[in-house]
């Protein structure tokens, strides 16, 4: 998938969605892309908690490390058994909630792309599935992991966000490595579930998607 996402969305919806404590507000950007601040939920002895941090995990390669460059990012989960994640994954500790509200793709011939916008229409607010922890390059970081794409997110990309539903949020912060993997492999939300956003603004533009409807009442549904 691109990394891109947006979570047009107030903290205190957020936090009402996810069961977090309200009383820690975060500031939301309008959009995230890997090395940006996002909002992430963790789960401390059994409360949630809203955190920034920044998408993207360290990334060293062999000639990086010779040349004693600074680290990529990687901000996304698509290999399991890549050496970087084989360990963190297993570990509930270092799982985390990524809210969201549209995931973007470029659409469009090459040098005019513009942004797509991808939403659940059941679930205003989405979880996407993550890890997180605090590194010594970055500080704290998050990653998201994807799966295959919808038919109707084909054509755009090959690979989408594993998108949680609400009764599942409990056992992808607490559950087993069976259960992430299970997660992974599931087939991809059915495309009646997906709307597309198609806009004008160019894929750099900096432009998030419109705020939804404000009196769209706060509230998390389950598949």
């Amino acid at each position: 998938m691109s990394r891109l996402f947006s979570l047009a969305a107030p903290p205190q919806q957020v936090a009402t969605v996810f069961g977090a404590d309200p009383a820690l507000p975060v500031s939301i950007p309008g959009e995230t892309i890997e090395g940006d601040p996002g909002v992430v939920v963790i789960d401390r002895e059994g409360r949630r908690l809203l955190k920034t941090m920044t998408w993207g995990f360290p990334r060293h390669t062999s000639e990086s490390r010779l040349r004693r460059e600074a680290p990529s990012r990687l901000g996304l989960v698509a290999d399991l058994t890549n050496p970087m994640w084989e360990h963190l994954v297993v570990d509930p500790r270092y799982r985390c909630l990524i809210p969201l509200t549209h995931f973007a793709n470029p659409a469009g011939k090459a040098g005019a792309k513009t942004r797509a916008w991808f939403s659940l229409v059941d679930q205003p607010v989405a979880a996407w599935a993550g890890f997180c922890r605090n590194t010594p390059e970055f500080g704290p970081v998050f990653a998201g992991m994807t799966m295959t794409a919808s038919a109707l997110v084909q054509p755009f990309n090959d690979r989408m966000p594993v998108l949680l539903a609400a009764d599942e949020y409990e056992r992808w912060l607490t559950g087993t490595i069976q259960d992430v993997i299970g997660f992974q492999f599931r087939d991809p939300p059915p495309d009646e579930r997906l709307a597309i956003l198609h806009t004008d603004d160019r894929w750099r533009s900096g432009r998030p998607p419109p705020l939804p409807d404000a009196a769209r009442p706060p509230m998390a549904f389950a598949l």
